[in-house]
């Protein structure tokens, strides 16, 4: 399934990018392989006993001073996609974020869960909103996307 939606132009033109296909063995190393040092959680998101994309969750340690965060926070950072665009626009990745960003709030005790949208990426800022994120600080050519540093939202959930 990830071979599939990271070769998609429609989804790789808000994660990764377009003139990032993904062959087997970047899945691997990216997504299946574990390390004692990994300490991303991924997960495949299923829709009706259907997958339909992907999530991951981590605790932010590298980030924290940037963002502007103490070392006594627990923060998590979260990434997502919907690898079938058929089903974009259906309420399906607020259900996600909300979800997810819930558990980390709650089970796994974060402080604040955080995102970096591309500050163009509207319909995930959207999203994002809707779920209780707000933006928290712009992030000046974060994220180098199809060839091209682009600016980036700091946006974060802060436990009640």
């Amino acid at each position: 399934m990830l071979h599939k939606w990271l070769n998609d132009p429609r989804v790789l033109a808000f994660y990764e990018g377009r003139d990032r296909p993904h062959d087997m063995d970047m899945i691997r190393a990216r997504f299946l392989t574990k390390t004692d040092a990994s300490r991303v959680l991924g997960c495949l998101v299923s829709w009706e006993g259907t997958p339909v994309g992907y999530v991951q969750a981590y605790p932010v340690t590298v980030d924290k001073q940037l963002y502007g965060y103490s070392d006594q926070l627990r923060v998590y950072g979260m990434d997502q996609f919907l690898g079938e665009p058929e089903i974009w626009n259906q309420g399906i990745g607020t259900v996600l974020v909300r979800e997810v960003s819930d558990w980390l709030l709650r089970q796994r005790g974060a402080d604040y869960v955080v995102m970096d949208p591309r500050v163009d990426n509207l319909r995930a800022i959207h999203v994002y909103e809707k779920c209780g994120f707000k933006k928290v600080k712009l992030l000046p050519q974060r994220e180098l996307h199809e060839g091209i540093y682009h600016d980036c939202w700091l946006m974060e959930l802060a436990r009640d």
